[in-house]
């Protein structure tokens, strides 16, 4: 399959795309038999004798039909987007972000780069975004110290208040999410299964268009993780960047049990999904 360099559709790109990804599930498959075969004797992160870690069984290997470009800080706190330009001109965009913690350079270049974005921001751990977002783009901003959940907890004592990802949408009067960003510290396992489990069943999309996720796989089985990531891939989420965070390794002296990967939802009509011509490739250039 090739690109009709006439009219280089999105949709070829998708297509082509997921062509490319499918190899990539019969790759999995491939390194799953030599170094298993059961998922269950799959080792996250071998000893030297195995040449592997469980991120070789996970490449980003969708490609993402518009430019990819990275919005924050170089070092932990910053993101790769898809397609920031289709966002530009989104007259409803919307932008939720959970897990602010000390550094806004993220959503602040997500504000200074569109036009019309607003931005939902939850941590209950911080007070409100830091000092990167400038005072003349606070009113597009919208922060509450709440937490992302599976399911809805009232706040008691000590303990904030948690809520689903779909209460908060009603709450905020929200049908979708442009960009999605979670970093909840090894919550997202469980809270992703539960927000993700209903859309399954009903064969509804997910309502937002791409997702921006760190993972915390720690000392989780090889076996849990691979069923948590065939669940992500059949809701249509496909993983088109992947960055391993590489501050904690060297803080904790650790295994790169942290990474940064960023996913293209390619069901539904959202704003990356919807029918667009893309400029025609350069007959000297790509």
């Amino acid at each position: 399959m090739a690109f009709d360099d006439a009219t280089p559709h999105v949709d070829q790109r998708f297509a082509l795309s997921e062509a490319f990804y499918q190899k990539a599930l019969k790759d999995r498959a491939a390194l799953l038999k030599k170094f298993g075969p059961r998922p269950e004797d799959v080792e996250t992160f071998p000893d030297h004798d195995k040449p592997y870690t469980i991120w070789n069984f996970f490449p980003a290997a969708f490609n993402c039909p518009y430019e990819v470009r990275h919005l924050g800080t170089l070092a932990d706190g910053g993101k790769w987007v898809c397609g920031l330009s289709r966002l530009e001109r989104e007259p409803d965009c919307v932008i939720y972000s959970f897990g602010i913690s000390g550094d806004s350079t993220f959503e602040a270049e997500l504000l200074q780069n569109t036009k019309h974005c607003k931005v939902w921001g939850y941590d209950f751990s911080v007070k409100g975004f830091a000092s990167d977002i400038p005072e003349s783009e606070r009113w597009r901003t919208n922060f509450h110290a709440y937490g992302l959940a599976g399911k809805n907890k009232p706040a008691t004592g000590n303990d904030p208040a948690m809520y689903s990802l779909q209460t908060l949408m009603a709450m905020n009067g929200h049908n979708h999410i442009d960009l999605l960003k979670i970093d909840i510290e090894g919550w997202e396992f469980e809270t992703l299964e539960e927000l993700i489990k209903p859309y399954l069943l009903s064969g509804e999309p997910l309502p937002f268009a791409q997702l921006q996720l760190e993972i915390h796989v720690w000392d989780m089985p090889f076996a849990s993780f691979l069923k948590w990531w065939e669940m992500l891939e059949a809701a249509g989420l496909r993983p088109f960047w992947t960055e391993p965070n590489l501050v904690y390794v060297d803080y904790a002296k650790a295994t790169p049990s942290l990474t940064e990967y960023s996913f293209i939802n390619i069901k539904g009509d959202n704003v990356l999904t919807k029918a667009a011509t893309l400029p025609p490739r350069h007959p000297h250039g790509p």
